[in-house]
């Protein structure tokens, strides 16, 4: 009887380092998979975005440049519209050689009390001249 529970005890181990060893080719088979699968998924997302970003890249160079102006601001002073100053309609932009200083007053006003004038915010939720959004 001992020969016999013997040899179904060399069985089992037998067959539990054979699983063992199965499962571990197994493991070793996945990750080589997974390895080269995020290498792969890696590689194509490079591709794919690469070229977005040196477009984005050279967009914002450009726009950043400081030589790259479609036109020229001009500030409200005190000898030059000064019922413009601190005013939100305030646009100063020259388009052609012409200033165009607000929607209401093409050419501006011509004393210092325009009746369209508004306090501007203090804090613009932009600021083109630093950059801020």
């Amino acid at each position: 009887m001992e020969d016999w529970s013997k040899g179904f005890v060399e069985i089992l181990e037998t067959a539990a380092k054979e699983f063992e060893q199965f499962f571990e080719e197994v493991n070793e088979i996945v990750e080589e998979v997974n390895q080269t699968l995020f290498t792969e998924i890696d590689q194509l997302l490079d591709d794919l975005f690469e070229p977005i970003v040196e477009v984005y890249i050279e967009i914002d160079d450009l726009v950043n440049d400081n030589d790259f102006t479609l036109t020229q601001k001009v500030e409200a002073t005190s000898e030059y519209h000064p019922a413009c100053i601190g005013c939100r309609n305030y646009h100063g932009q020259v388009y052609n050689g012409e200033l165009l200083v607000c929607g209401m007053h093409p050419y501006g006003w011509d004393d210092e009390n325009c009746p369209d004038w508004e306090a501007a915010p203090k804090r613009p939720w932009y600021d083109l001249d630093n950059n801020l959004f």
